[in-house]
């Protein structure tokens, strides 16, 4: 009899009817008093809802005591009531100590005994077998146990978060993984939140131990190992490892077809995005959304291509279809909001930005976009608070804190903006934008070897990568500038000359006003370099083709008059006239990209974006990121997130 009713209560709980589970269970404990069928009802009971009364059965029949699988499952009916302090109170505030080191014991002796039991103990007797068989069971059911005190610790980890202890949190997920590392949901909230920088990510998926999965087979554990650790490569932040990276992703795809796996896919999204290629990446989301349109981990990233890509009409469709079949997803306001910001309505993206960050306070893409709309309306205040709490919010990636140096330095507070970017490269030293930023804040200091050097190595970054380079122009034209001011006449004038045979400055946008100012501005610096150089005839035409493309430009028409007199012989040592009434503005022109940033937007996290994007934010976000720069910015495009 209990065997039928054990399953026929397994039967209704594959076809999803709770009412016959718990009628039929109800009965099957009265038969038992078992406390296993007991744990089983007051598991039907949490499917369907009835946290409370779970809770209640549970205490009821003295289960807390029980096992951790009571404990855990009486804490998350507490966490789903938003009753943190009591779920806190049966999971203890702590990881307990002897949990961390049994875990590994306990696999490798499974590990072993299994082994034994694969190789056959000939000629030892039937006793010896049921002794090994006993001894196996008692291993299985704690390896059992173990993988609950590792889903407490992630509990643990939730609740910590509900309350702002985000260290707590990031140890308890930790914790977590360390103890089983196929505890998954712990290492998404690690990797999704953005709670580990980049190096630091990388090192704890080397610290953890894989090969302690067990399967059936030797074999097949190694291969398993193997296996769950690509997978969770594939999370990791993509500003480190790309090679990494491209190796885990091309071993899933040819071994274990999942090239057109959802999750891979989205990674490499993200790979892509922060290699600013946007239009291949939003070739990848816009496939699988075609198959998956409501795939929720994949919209930050989608939304974040079509901005840049300045598609306000796909844009205004996917928001509104979102907004009809999911009002309550936060991701659904998030969209509408970006629609707002690509066609500048600011004051409603803000709100439809701070109304997702309300639905979801740890939605990365949502506090980074809430605080862009202040700092593309100069409200500078407003804007370092929002990135402020991103960053108390987001602690491992290195996006809050590059915005906040970027706001400093449109309010020329040089050595705020050089604190908080120095603390963005101490989380990533791999993004091309945050080493660009630096570079401005050293050649406004006039430390101009260091700016040169990092502006160099925003560019080196950026070619490993395999970046886009016209989204790198800005950075080759400061370089040019900084060599300028270096008198390093050749070096200056081959850089001004790569921007112009690339495109322009401003080439990256649609916005041709942005575009003529840029390419003006570079030819006019080109012009003052050959002048420099004794180049005079190079000058008066680099300096025509600039007066062509913005005609009323002062500057551009007093150094054209000069050069014309120095040709003429009114100045006769061979040097050019008065440098110092143009050098300011042409130190000036090293922000050419300010009014273009102004326009860019959304990074996970995240995967970015990792991210929050995550992801990864920062979405992403994603892994999915927002990039932007104000007046006073000499910012360029190298988004991921979250």
């Amino acid at each position: 009899m209990q065997n039928f009713l054990k399953d026929w209560r397994q039967d209704a709980m594959n076809k999803h009817q709770y009412d016959s589970a718990i009628f039929i269970g109800d009965k099957l404990l009265a038969l038992t008093n078992d406390p296993n069928d007991a744990f089983w009802l007051a598991q039907i009971h949490f499917s369907t809802g009835n946290y409370s009364r779970a809770l209640t059965f549970l205490d009821k029949h003295k289960l807390l005591d029980h096992s951790p699988s009571c404990r855990y499952l009486a804490a998350h009916c507490c966490i789903k009531q938003s009753k943190y302090e009591e779920a806190l109170a049966i999971l203890g505030d702590k990881t307990p100590g002897h949990v961390l080191g049994n875990a590994h014991k306990s696999r490798r002796k499974l590990q072993h005994t299994s082994g034994n039991a694969r190789n056959g103990l000939h000629g030892k007797g039937s006793s010896r077998t049921e002794k090994r068989d006993q001894s196996e069971e008692q291993e299985k059911e704690s390896m059992s146990d173990t993988k609950y005190e590792a889903a407490m610790c992630y509990l643990r980890g939730i609740c910590f978060a509900k309350q702002n202890s985000y260290d707590r949190a990031k140890e308890c997920y930790m914790d977590a993984v360390r103890i089983d590392v196929q505890c998954f949901e712990a290492f998404d909230q690690l990797m999704r939140n953005c709670l580990l920088p980049p190096d630091e990510e990388w090192d704890f998926l080397e610290s953890l131990d894989f090969d302690a999965i067990t399967t059936n087979g030797t074999d097949t554990s190694q291969e398993a190992a193997q296996f769950a650790k690509m997978l969770y490569t594939t999370r990791l932040s993509k500003y480190k490892n790309p090679a990494e990276f491209s190796n885990a992703v091309e071993s899933l795809s040819q071994h274990y077809n999942l090239d057109t796996n959802p999750d891979l896919l989205l990674s490499k999204a993200e790979l892509l995005f922060t290699q600013c290629r946007f239009k291949q990446a939003l070739a990848i989301t816009t496939s699988v959304l075609a198959v998956d349109q409501y795939n929720f981990s994949f919209l930050p990233l989608h939304l974040a291509c079509l901005h840049e890509l300045h598609q306000p009409n796909t844009l205004f469709l996917l928001a509104h279809r979102l907004a009809d079949s999911y009002p309550d997803e936060p991701a659904t306001w998030l969209a509408v909001g970006v629609y707002y910001l690509s066609i500048s309505q600011i004051a409603e993206a803000r709100r439809f930005f701070s109304k997702a960050s309300m639905m979801d306070p740890h939605f990365g893409p949502a506090w980074i976009g809430f605080a862009h709309t202040f700092a593309l309306e100069g409200e500078h205040d407003q804007a370092v608070s929002a990135y402020g709490t991103a960053a108390r919010l987001f602690q491992g990636t290195h996006l809050p804190q590059l915005f906040l140096g970027m706001q400093h330095l449109q309010l020329n507070n040089l050595t705020l903006a050089h604190e908080y970017l120095t603390t963005a490269h101490n989380l990533c030293r791999t993004d091309p934008l945050l080493l660009n930023e630096m570079g401005v804040v050293f050649y406004h200091l006039d430390h101009l070897p260091e700016a040169i050097q990092l502006f160099n190595r925003a560019l080196t970054i950026a070619d490993e990568i395999d970046s886009d380079p016209t989204f790198w122009l800005a950075t080759r034209a400061n370089l040019g500038h900084a060599y300028r001011r270096q008198h390093q006449w050749s070096l200056a004038l081959s850089e001004f000359e790569e921007v112009l045979r690339q495109g322009t400055a401003s080439s990256s946008t649609n916005d041709s006003q942005n575009s003529t100012a840029g390419k003006h501005n570079i030819l006019a610096a080109k012009g003052l370099v050959l002048l420099e150089m004794g180049r005079i005839w190079d000058a008066v035409g680099s300096l025509h083709e600039a007066l062509g493309v913005c005609p009323q430009d002062p500057v551009a028409t007093d150094l054209l008059a000069r050069a014309l007199e120095e040709n003429v012989g009114k100045n006769g040592d061979g040097a050019f006239g008065d440098e110092a009434s143009t050098e300011g503005y042409l130190d000036e022109a090293i922000e050419v990209k300010r009014e273009e940033m102004r326009r860019r937007a959304m990074r996970n996290g995240g995967r970015r974006a990792r991210a929050p994007a995550g992801g990864n934010g920062a979405g992403t976000t994603g892994r999915a990121r927002m990039s932007e720069g104000g007046e006073d910015s000499m910012m360029v495009v190298s988004d991921e997130e979250g």
